[in-house]
């Protein structure tokens, strides 16, 4: 409901800071939403079904991304507050829906939400993104750059230290002692990097390099999104087989090669068939055989109890990493980005999301055989 009235207020906005005001609400909403429907999923789920079900929460979400870019293309042609107000119908849909067939869940008495500990690690990322946003203009070794991350780094040491003590913390630590939750959610921060990078690199190259519309750049991006879904329902018997640590790393080798081509193939002057599309289509599914496994991998371990929590770190460590991935992408290009030396710009862009990917593949290696399905002996098979 939060996430519809505010879309409301943010189709309405007046001015600027409104719609900032408004956006907040609508991100809050967004936040008590995402990680709630996972976790109601994994409750209602029976235990033999519940990888494939966040398989195919995660392909749901796939095709709203799909749709989402060439979707806003047309809303925006028409007008800005339509991107806003086209949540309007949907949400209420939801509201209605979800009356009817969610599940009543009683309700506990529970301690006090943290609000410090999420203001702490908030204005922690916020602090490291300024940062890394900024300091092309501030210079790398000025005090304000050098000041914004230490500031990052010892609110974040201050929000761990505080989610140790805290009793309804936002960060619970003893989640982590769970097999796998804790390579899958560093994993998450890292591959999320990757693909916030490569995402925003790609509507940046078609509108800033080749100065298409925002439709038409939707059009460009939607090959690439509509491989996750197809691949999210169906890599349940590959994950059973290899395992999810093998399934990750291989879809972090497909996907650092669709940047690969990017960075040696893509030129101002190719053609959108020849240069970007393959690299779309290559990282489309590599984000098809990494996110909807590391997000299976991170909950699948969990007690019933702790699903709607586990998932909502997950989402946060994906929005962490996000945020990160962004201003990365923002700080290895520069501000020669709007120049004449686009190119050069974009490549060290790229190079920094190829590292990401590389980083991220490697901690795949801590998931190890999580997923897979032990094969019975010869011995068991005949006893």
């Amino acid at each position: 409901m939060l996430f519809t009235l505010s879309s409301v207020l943010c189709a309405l906005a007046p001015g600027i800071w409104f719609l900032v005001g408004a956006r907040v609400l609508q991100a809050v909403g967004a936040a008590m939403l995402i990680p709630s429907s996972l976790g109601l999923l994994l409750a209602t789920a029976p235990p033999e079904k519940r990888l494939a079900s966040v398989r195919g929460w995660t392909a749901i979400s796939g095709v709203a991304s799909a749709l989402g870019p060439v979707l806003g293309g047309l809303l925006t042609d028409l007008s800005w507050h339509w991107v806003f107000l086209v949540n309007v119908p949907i949400g209420v849909a939801a509201l209605l829906g979800g009356l009817r067939v969610l599940p009543r869940v009683a309700s506990r008495d529970l301690p006090g939400a943290d609000v410090l500990g999420a203001g702490l690690l908030t204005v922690a990322i916020a602090s490291v993104a300024l940062g890394l946003v900024k300091g092309d203009d501030w210079g790398w070794a000025s005090a304000r750059f050098i000041g914004a991350l230490v500031l990052g780094a010892l609110l974040l040491v201050w929000f761990v230290a505080r989610s140790a003590r805290h009793r309804s913390p936002v960060l619970p630590l003893p989640l982590f002692k769970f097999r796998a939750f804790s390579p899958a959610s560093f994993t998450n921060v890292l591959f999320a990097v990757a693909f916030a990078a490569m995402l925003l690199s790609a509507v940046l190259w078609c509108q800033d390099v080749w100065h298409w519309s925002a439709v038409r750049t939707g059009l460009a991006i939607f090959p690439g999104t509509l491989l996750p879904p197809a691949l999210a329902m169906s890599i349940g018997p590959v994950i059973h087989r290899f395992g999810s640590g093998v399934v990750a790393f291989a879809g972090c080798v497909v996907f650092g090669a669709g940047i690969a081509w990017w960075l040696t193939r893509l030129e101002p002057g190719t053609g959108y068939a020849a240069g970007m599309l393959p690299g779309m289509l290559l990282t489309g599914i590599g984000v098809g055989l990494t996110l909807p496994t590391l997000i299976s991998a991170g909950v699948s371990g969990l007690p019933p109890q702790s699903f709607s929590t586990g998932s909502g770190v997950i989402t946060m460590a994906r929005q962490a990493g996000t945020v990160l991935g962004i201003s990365l992408l923002v700080a290895t290009m520069g501000a020669s980005g709007a120049t004449a030396h686009q190119g050069a710009a974009f490549d060290r862009g790229w190079e920094m999301t190829l590292g990401a990917t590389a980083a991220a593949a490697l901690a795949c290696f801590f998931l190890g055989s999580v997923g897979r399905t032990p094969r019975r002996t010869e011995a068991g098979e005949g006893a």
